[in-house]
Order: C-alpha cells, then sequence, then structure tokens
C-alpha cells in the first residue's frame, strides 16, 4: 500500500517520507478501513517533530489519528457484516504505529464508526479527535440548556465544534476570536455572540452582553494560562473550566484562593486519556447529530499525500481556518 511515514522525528520536510508499506493485516477485535481522507491534528505534528517526546515510539510511524473510508477487512470476532461499512476513524495511531496517512490502516472495531450516507468522507475526517474533545468539554459536566457557555477559540479545530454542541444542547453561547474570518465560523458553528479578544476587552464585553458580574455556567478553554483570570471573574460560583489546551509557556500557576473562593471546578480534557465510557458517548452523540444533518465542518485545504510534508507545515502555521485534509485516494 502507499503510505507516508517517518523513521525519526524532526521538520516535516525533513523526516516524511511516501513510499511503498506491507498492508496490515487486522487483528481479533479490529477492523482494516481503506482510508479515503486523512485529517492533520496539532497533535500529529507535534508527535512528528519531537516537541514533547523525542523517542520514536515504534521504529516507522504512519501518522495521524483521524480518517475516513471504507472497512474492506474484519479480525476475529468481528462481524463480517461490517465489510463495506462507510466509517470516521479516531485514535489510530494512539499506541499504535500506523495510522490514517495511508491507503490502510487497522484500529480496534470501536474505533471506526459508522458515517451516514450523506455524510462525504472529508467531514469523516474532521470528527475525531476535534469533535471528541469538544464533546467532552461541553457534556462532561452536565447538561448546559439554559446555560450560558463561554467557548474560547470558538473557530478552532475544537471550538468550532464545542459552539455547535453547546447551542444544539440549549446553551447561550458566547464564543471568542482573533480576526474577521472567525468571527464569521464561530457565527455560522451558532454563537450568539463573538467577543474578538485582539480588540475588545473580553471580561468587560461579556458583562455588558449577560448583564451580570459573573454570567458564566461553563467556559471551554483552548488558553488555560492566559485566560484563567478572566474565566474566573466571568463564572458563576460551582461552574466549570474545560481546558483542553494551554500557552506553550510558561507553565500556568494555578490562582488557588480565587478558584477556590467561587468552588470553581477545572477539568482537563485529553482524548487520548479520556475513560472508555466519554469516547462511546461522544461517538454516539457525533453520530446521530451526523444523522440529523446538525453538524457542520470548516475544512481549510486539502492536500495529495504526496504532499504531506506541506499538510503538517500548513498545520504548524497556526494561520489557517479549518481543517488541514489529506485526500489518500
Amino acid at each position: 500500500m502507499k503510505a507516508a511515514f517517518y523513521e525519526r522525528k524532526g521538520a516535516a520536510r525533513e523526516v516524511l517520507r511516501v513510499g511503498e508499506r506491507p498492508l496490515p493485516t487486522p487483528g481479533a477485535g479490529e477492523v482494516r478501513v481503506r482510508i479515503h481522507v486523512s485529517a492533520v491534528n496539532p497533535s500529529d505534528t507535534k508527535s512528528r517533530s519531537g516537541l514533547r517526546v523525542k523517542e520514536m515510539p515504534f521504529p516507522i510511524v504512519i501518522p495521524h489519528q483521524d480518517g475516513a473510508g471504507v472497512v474492506d477487512a474484519v479480525g476475529d470476532g468481528v462481524d463480517p457484516s461490517r465489510v463495506g461499512e462507510r466509517v470516521w476513524v479516531y485514535e489510530a495511531n494512539l499506541g499504535r504505529p500506523f495510522g490514517t496517512a495511508a491507503q490502510y490502516t487497522t484500529v480496534p472495531a470501536h474505533k471506526a464508526v459508522p458515517l451516514p450516507d450523506p455524510v462525504g468522507f472529508d467531514a469523516g475526517a474532521c470528527l475525531g479527535i476535534p469533535a471528541m474533545t469538544a464533546h467532552r468539554c461541553v457534556f462532561a459536566d452536565g447538561p448546559v440548556a439554559d446555560r450560558t457557555v463561554l467557548v474560547q477559540g470558538g473557530a478552532g479545530a475544537v471550538g468550532y465544534y464545542a459552539v455547535q454542541m453547546a447551542k444544539l444542547g440549549g446553551a447561550r453561547v458566547i464564543a471568542t476570536v482573533s480576526r474577521d474570518a472567525q468571527a464569521e465560523r464561530a457565527r455560522e458553528a451558532g454563537a450568539d455572540e463573538v467577543v474578538n479578544y485582539r480588540t475588545e476587552d473580553v471580561v468587560a464585553r461579556v458583562r455588558a452582553l449577560c448583564g451580570a458580574q459573573a454570567p458564566l455556567d461553563r467556559v471551554v478553554e483552548v488558553a488555560f494560562g492566559a485566560n484563567l483570570r478572566a474565566d474566573i471573574d466571568l463564572l458563576r460560583p460551582g461552574a466549570v473550566i474545560a481546558t483542553y489546551a494551554s500557552d506553550a509557556a510558561p507553565e500556568p500557576a494555578v490562582p488557588f484562593w480565587p478558584l477556590l473562593s467561587k468552588d470553581l471546578t477545572v477539568r482537563f480534557v485529553l482524548v487520548y486519556a479520556m475513560p472508555d465510557d466519554a469516547h462511546v458517548q461522544a461517538a454516539r452523540w457525533i453520530g446521530e447529530a451526523l444523522a440529523r444533518g446538525q453538524l457542520r465542518h470548516q475544512v481549510f485545504r486539502h492536500f495529495a499525500l504526496d504532499d504531506i510534508a506541506a499538510a503538517h507545515e500548513a498545520t504548524e502555521s497556526m494561520s489557517n481556518v479549518g481543517k488541514v485534509l489529506v485526500d489518500v485516494d
């Protein structure tokens, strides 16, 4: 099969190669998926670059956690009727050497989730890590109906889904962005209000919108260190910050007494460490929303598999609005 892979960590153009690799065989409890579209997540580029872990986990790594395609073979214990099923795939590369940047990959059967017929493979590839992270951030601490939710970074990969999920859950949603293009995407996702944090004081603006000193019930947070003080100021007693990312440096300091004085909860969300039932709940919710045609997806650009280095660089630039996808066909 044709695949992208690397044998050492480093810059995309220095280490990524495209060539022939052996066709994988599904083991017990696994399915093999013919991948049509693979998605690039920031965690994929960080793993390849060695940002946090320098050592190679396996001698050869085919990158990417997320993708979409068609089940073409099953292992022992998997219903043979799944062959031919359209699926979206998540965490293909978690603890495994071969991800979705290839014509075929194998995953545990539950990580290949049925993709409704009207939903394209590009949309399916967008889901995975971002959508499951968003679901955990929005719903892990209970329903959001009639609540006010602030999504920091409402046009990002996670934030775009979080805005939609909170809105579908019945919340009033406020999103922060940094430029006009992002504001358009946040409104498209369903945000009731959009605040540009580069030109507006977020705390003052949210209070002006909501008419209360501490109007927020939940914050979905992409920049924990930078925004923590503002989040604390805006949250009601007993509210929740669900954070999935923070500033690169320095490591955030936790203001113990301000958090304590409001009895606030800080939920740290890492999709790779989420319990199994959280994955199941997220996959079910996403599947039902897809079947109802309720989820939007934002794609920045498609790259060919031969141009995977450019796809990684586009993801690393952080200037694009939308998902970077790799066409494997």
